[in-house]
């Protein structure tokens, strides 16, 4: 994995765990979208420090324009800023635990970039997170993406809300279940109306695709 990290050099525990999960560093001076280094990077790790709003927007407009997996570093206080910004894949916690950093980007690390998963006639590209339906590319954040992807490879299961949080998102997220309902709510509407009905929702139990 190679991770382009913000702010340069990082902090010792980032560091750390970056150097625990074999991870290749690309330092970046700046945040800049169009920086050539991003482009060479599985995902973009940034520190938020102490300008958390400013370093959320320019990693939102990275991960719109790049398509990239965004873990961010935050400390308690500044927790309620990243709620429901779908930019932000994952985060870990101040004081950083160099082992759950590892762990967090070896998730990231493990999406099967050899094969496309399709079904019918929407096909999605785990190697640059693109899907297309009918052939015509689809516009997802990484995190709908990531949720379309789980719900096409594992068809005909119903899944809860619960569930689905940990499978695609990995931890029991600080948005809710309601994240979930959000993100289904978004994926239909992209989907059109003759496809919408692919996810169906069963009565107190949560979602099944197919």
């Amino acid at each position: 994995m190679i991770a382009a990290v913000y702010p340069s050099p990082p902090s010792e525990p980032v560091s750390d765990g970056l150097d625990l999960a074999g991870t290749e560093v690309i330092p970046l001076a700046d945040l800049a979208a169009e920086n050539d280094a991003l482009a060479k990077a599985d995902v973009l790790v940034i520190e938020l420090k102490d300008q958390p709003m400013r370093r959320i927007r320019e990693a939102s407009r990275i991960a719109e324009l790049l398509a990239m997996p965004v873990l961010v570093i935050v400390d308690g206080p500044t927790l309620a800023m990243i709620e429901g910004v779908e930019a932000i894949t994952d985060f870990v916690l101040e004081p950083v635990n160099s082992l759950e950093l590892r762990l967090r980007l070896n998730r990231l690390a493990a999406v099967d970039t050899d094969e496309t998963v399709s079904f019918r006639d929407l096909e999605l590209n785990p190697l640059h997170f693109r899907a297309a339906l009918a052939g015509e590319p689809m516009d997802l954040t990484y995190m709908e993406y990531e949720l379309l992807r789980f719900l096409v490879q594992n068809p005909g299961r119903v899944w809860s809300r619960e569930q689905l949080l940990n499978k695609v998102w990995g931890y029991e997220y600080y948005g809710g279940a309601r994240t979930v309902d959000v993100h289904i709510r978004r994926l239909r509407s992209k989907l059109g109306e003759e496809r919408s009905s692919w996810i169906t929702t069963v009565r107190s139990v949560g979602y099944r695709f197919g």
